[in-house]
């Protein structure tokens, strides 16, 4: 799994290692976010309303779920089935209250935090992909701040200050956990 705040390149790192690394497949998640222009329901996201959200979460349909940013996140149990019953293995973008969820059911999942160069940097980038009104990249940033200290808890951490040498670090990690 892979994780770090909102606008670290968890992203961008993924697209490069799916390029490398054709055996594996991304866990799609489902959120309860708006569309961002460009998105396609069941690429980046499952988009579903909250009642259907919350239907599935009492149905223990999820792997794991959190809500971040004031939208739920999470990702089913039977994306990861798909993915597996395939001969795949699967990576999870996932944010931290997620991965510590995932962690404890399955301890023996690799764990990736991707870590910006700099709090001001990470400010950078999300107003640069201007998807975000100035209050949620406040709020990321704040969140952000509390999820650089869980560093520690992951197996490894990828300093993502160029994207190419991070992507090709990830892939190093993911070749050796799956080999």
């Amino acid at each position: 799994m892979v994780s770090g705040p909102s606008g670290a390149g968890k992203g961008t790192l993924i697209r490069g290692v799916l390029e490398q690394v054709p055996a594996l497949a991304v866990a799609v998640s489902c959120t309860t976010r708006a569309k961002r222009p460009g998105e396609i329901d069941g690429r980046e996201y499952h988009f579903m309303s909250r009642a259907e959200f919350a239907r599935l979460v009492d149905q223990d349909a999820f792997l794991e779920h959190a809500e971040f940013a004031g939208n739920r996140y999470g990702t089913l149990g039977s994306e990861l089935d798909r993915i597996l019953v395939g001969g795949r293995s699967v990576i999870l973008e996932i944010e931290l209250q997620g991965a510590r969820n995932v962690r404890a059911l399955r301890p023996d999942s690799i764990s990736i935090f991707i870590a910006p160069p700099s709090l001001e940097e990470l400010g950078r980038r999300l107003r640069e992909r201007a998807t975000d009104a100035d209050e949620e990249i406040a709020e990321r940033l704040e969140v952000a701040r509390g999820e650089m200290g869980a560093e520690a808890e992951f197996d490894h951490r990828i300093l993502n200050d160029d994207a190419s040498r991070a992507t090709n670090e990830l892939v190093e990690i993911i070749r050796s956990a799956t080999a």
